[in-house]
């Protein structure tokens, strides 16, 4: 097995953080991130790790045990005023629901966030690296990433690891120099910028509901609701989408938690009242 050591010679004089830039700085490459291939973890004790999930489905040894029935909703916009990250909070593995309260929204830093799809561990773990990553660039260059740079950086570890069973649909939005950016990346290393994402097993649904109330000028408290709407509509239609909505704006100053966590049964009941109806036709 191979393992990778981690420098901590920052140990020995932890002042020089305080003092600003590092006596020497060799500079954050792309050369660190191919560092991180093979040597970031103990591979597992086989012929080929790299394409051991692929290998064991084509063996038909062991039927379904590569098939990760996983599913979740995300979702963000750009409008006017900024861009409206909402997400669902539920994680399951098939039938199986094993919690009702994930926090599918990772907060990088004051002005960007990551939004998490796929397997629970790779994106919580990659994303909160990216975070480390980040804060590194702004200790460094005494100024914050960009949004482009730090969903380029996101790609770059995914695309290095194609074939070795990761599973992560992310989104990483923000607000930098250029004004507000969201992307997509997924764990193929592909990367996309655009206005309007929705990612996981319920995104049909919700881009139903996305696409038919999304104008560019809507109000803070429009663009809001859609997105809360959306990922109910999603979570209705959806077994493997559920628990709460969390609802987030980036703007220029930042970020704002708008709903912290809003039950999808009892917004079932409020938008059936809405329409005159009882809620369970």
């Amino acid at each position: 097995p191979m393992a990778a050591g981690m420098d901590f010679s920052f140990l020995s004089d932890p002042g020089a953080f305080a003092r600003g830039q590092p006596a020497v700085d060799e500079g954050f490459g792309f050369g660190e991130l191919r560092d991180l291939g093979t040597e970031a973890f103990a591979m597992a004790p086989v012929e080929r790790p790299e394409t051991f999930c692929e290998d064991i489905k084509k063996s038909g040894e062991a039927p379904g045990l590569m098939d990760f029935a996983h599913g979740t909703t995300t979702l963000g916009f750009v409008f006017e005023k900024g861009i409206i990250i909402a997400v669902d909070s539920r994680a399951s593995m098939g039938s199986y629901i094993s919690s009702q309260t994930v926090k599918k929204v990772i907060e990088i830093n004051d002005f960007l966030l990551g939004t998490m799809a796929g397997g629970a561990a790779d994106c919580s773990f990659w994303e909160r690296h990216l975070t480390r990553l980040c804060r590194m660039h702004e200790l460094r260059t005494k100024e914050r990433i960009s949004v482009a740079a730090a969903s380029k950086l996101l790609a770059n570890i995914f695309f290095q690891y194609r074939g070795r069973g990761l599973s992560c649909g992310t989104m990483v939005a923000g607000w930098d120099k250029k004004g507000p950016s969201l992307y997509m990346v997924d764990d193929q290393g592909e990367r996309f910028k655009g206005t309007r994402f929705s990612v996981g097993s319920g995104s049909p649904f919700a881009y139903g509901v996305l696409d038919s109330g999304y104008k560019y000028d809507l109000s803070l408290e429009e663009a809001v609701e859609l997105g809360r709407r959306a990922i109910y509509h999603a979570t209705h239609r959806d077994g493997a989408s559920g628990g709460v909505v969390r609802v987030y704006h980036v703007h220029e100053k930042g970020w704002t938690k708008m709903i912290a966590g809003e039950d999808v049964n009892e917004l079932h009941w409020k938008y059936a009242k809405d329409k005159g109806m009882v809620g369970n036709e």
